[in-house]
C-alpha cells in the first residue's frame, strides 16, 4: 500500500477521533495541497497579532498556508494572561482565533521558543515568509532609587501573576500594608488598582488563579493611589475602567478636590470621549458618583506627581514609602507637558506597582532591533534589509492601544505581505518545506511541541479543575505540568 494511501486511511480512522495531531493533519493536507503549490507563511507568537494576522492571510485568495509558533504551551497571549480576570467579555475574542486555529490552512505549534529552539534564519529557510508577532515580555524601568526593593513590582508582573503567566507563578507580591502606590495612570494600572480592592465575592467567580485569590484573602490593602505625571485632563484610562472603579462595591474615590480646579470650565473645548471621561473623573472627585456609604477601602487619582525615589524601610530592603516630585503642566490639554516645580511630597506605602508600561525584545540577533523605542524597525510591517520578513503587533509599533489597535494593525501588515506576494517581491514559485523541516530539526533537538488539539486537552482539563470549585477554569501554572496534560 503506498504512503498517499496509508495517509487517507490515517485520516479518514481519525476522523471520528476529539483530538488530532497537528503533524497528522498536515501530512493530510498534502494530499489535497501539494508541497510548492501555495505560499507558506510562518507566524511567530500565538497572541491577538499573530492569530489576527494569520485570519487575513487566511482570508486571501491566494491559498497560504500559515503556521504559527508560540513559546508557551497555550495560546491566545495577552488575551489570557492579560486581560482581567473580570472581563470575561473580552475574552470572548478567544472564539474568533479558536476558529482561526482550526482553519484547514493553519496550524499551531506551541512550547517552541523561536530564538532558542529554532532560529529565525531556519524559519525564513523554511517559508516564504517569517511574520514576528511576539508582543512585549520585558518591562520598562523607573530608573530611580529604590526600585528593586522588596514590595516594588511591576504592573506586567503582578497581572501576570493574578492571571496565571508561568513566568510570574512564585511572585508571591507583600500585601501585608495598607496603602498600595500604582505608578501610571492607564487601563492596566485601574485593573490592578481594582485587582487589590475587588470583594473576593466577585473574584471567586472569575477565573483568577487560585494561588492569587488566597494571597488576597489576606490581603491588608486597604487605599490605592493611582499616581500620574500629568492632570485630570491627560488621564490615560478609558471611561469603562472608570467606571468601573467608580461602582466597586466596598469602595469610595478619595482625591484632592483642588486638583480639579478649572477642569469643569474647559468641558465644552473636549472631545466627546474626553469630555465624558473627564465629567465622571469630576463627579468621583467631588463625591457624586459614590453609592459606597461607609466604605472600608478607598482609591484616588495623585495628579502632578512623578516618581524621584522608593524609600527603604528600617531593614533597608522593604518597601516604606515613595518620594514623589510635584509638577506643574505647560500646555493644555492631552499635548500639555509634567514640570517638576523642585517641590517634593513623600507618602507612605509599603508596595509600589510600576505601570508604565511593556517593552518588547529581540529574541534573534539575526533581526533588526531599535533597542531605545524597543520595537523592530519596519515599514508597514516590511522589515528591511531583504524581502519575506514582517512584524505585527506590539512589536511593530510599541505596547500601545487596545485589542481593536492591534487588528488594525496586523491586518496592515498582512495586507503588505499580500502584496509582495502579488508584486513579485516574494518568490513563492520556489518549494519551501514549511512545518515539516521545522518540526523535524524540533524533534532532533527533545522540544516537545504542543498542537492546538493538545491545547485543547488542557483547556478542557483546566475548565473541569475549575468546575469543581464553582468557577469557569482554574489555569495550570506549571509548563511542565501543561505538557503533561497536552501529551497525555
Amino acid at each position: 500500500m503506498n504512503l498517499r494511501r496509508i495517509c487517507v486511511l490515517r485520516c479518514k480512522s481519525l476522523l471520528n477521533s476529539k483530538y488530532l495531531r497537528t503533524s497528522q493533519i498536515v501530512g493530510v493536507r498534502k494530499l489535497t495541497s501539494p508541497s510548492g503549490s501555495s505560499p507558506k507563511v510562518c507566524i511567530v507568537g500565538g497572541g491577538p497579532a499573530g492569530f489576527y494576522t494569520a485570519q487575513h492571510l487566511l482570508k486571501s485568495r491566494l491559498d497560504i498556508q500559515v503556521d504559527l509558533f508560540e513559546r508557551l504551551p497555550v495560546p491566545f497571549g495577552l488575551v489570557r494572561f492579560g486581560v482581567a480576570p473580570d472581563h470575561p467579555e473580552v475574552k470572548n475574542v478567544i472564539n474568533t482565533f479558536t476558529q482561526t486555529a482550526l482553519h484547514e490552512r493553519c496550524n499551531f505549534f506551541g512550547n517552541v521558543g523561536v530564538g532558542k529552539d529554532v532560529s529565525v534564519a531556519e524559519l525564513r529557510q523554511a517559508y516564504h515568509a517569517v511574520v514576528l508577532s511576539y508582543g512585549a515580555e520585558g518591562n520598562r524601568r523607573l530608573g530611580i532609587p529604590g526600585e528593586d526593593l522588596r514590595g516594588v513590582y511591576s504592573a506586567k508582573d503582578f497581572v501576570g501573576w493574578y492571571n496565571g503567566l508561568p513566568g510570574n507563578k512564585e511572585l508571591r507580591p507583600d500585601l501585608s500594608s495598607e496603602t498600595a502606590v500604582v505608578l501610571g495612570q492607564g487601563n492596566v494600572a485601574l485593573d490592578v488598582a481594582r485587582i487589590l480592592l475587588s470583594p473576593l465575592d466577585i473574584l471567586k467567580k472569575t477565573d483568577i488563579t487560585q494561588p492569587s485569590l488566597e494571597a488576597l484573602a489576606e490581603s491588608q490593602v486597604q487605599r490605592v493611589l493611582i499616581v500620574g505625571r500629568r492632570g485630570p485632563l491627560q488621564v490615560a484610562c478609558t471611561i469603562k475602567e472608570l467606571r468601573e472603579m467608580v461602582n466597586l462595591p466596598g469602595t469610595m474615590p478619595d482625591m484632592v478636590t483642588t486638583d480639579f480646579e478649572g477642569v469643569a470650565s474647559v468641558l465644552k473645548d473636549l472631545s466627546r470621549p474626553r469630555k465624558r471621561l473627564t465629567e465622571l473623573l469630576l463627579k468621583a472627585a467631588q463625591g457624586a458618583a459614590s453609592r459606597q456609604a461607609g466604605a472600608s477601602r478607598q482609591w484616588g487619582f495623585h495628579f502632578l506627581r512623578s516618581p524621584l525615589e522608593i524609600l527603604p524601610a528600617d531593614d533597608l530592603t522593604s518597601t516604606a514609602g515613595i518620594r514623589l516630585a510635584v509638577n506643574v503642566l505647560e500646555g493644555s490639554h492631552e499635548g500639555a507637558r509634567a514640570v517638576p516645580t523642585g517641590e517634593v511630597e513623600e507618602l507612605k506605602c509599603g508596595m509600589v506597582i510600576s505601570s508604565i508600561g511593556y517593552r518588547s525584545l529581540c529574541i534573534d540577533p539575526a533581526v533588526p532591533f531599535d533597542h531605545h523605542k524597543a520595537i523592530i524597525p519596519n515599514t508597514v510591517g516590511r522589515v528591511q534589509p531583504g524581502a519575506g520578513l514582517y512584524c505585527s503587533g506590539w512589536v511593530k509599533r510599541g505596547p500601545t492601544g487596545v485589542i481593536a489597535t492591534t487588528m488594525n494593525d496586523s491586518f496592515d501588515t498582512a495586507r503588505s505581505l499580500l502584496q509582495d506576494i502579488e508584486a513579485g517581491v516574494i518568490d513563492v514559485s520556489s518549494v519551501k518545506p514549511g512545518s515539516r523541516a521545522v518540526l523535524s530539526s524540533l524533534e532532533s533537538r527533545g522540544v516537545k511541541w504542543v498542537s492546538f488539539s493538545d491545547w485543547e486537552k488542557i483547556d478542557k482539563e483546566e475548565v473541569r479543575r475549575g468546575q469543581r470549585v464553582g468557577r469557569p477554569r482554574e489555569k495550570i501554572l506549571d509548563v511542565a505540568e501543561m505538557l503533561r496534560v497536552a501529551h497525555s
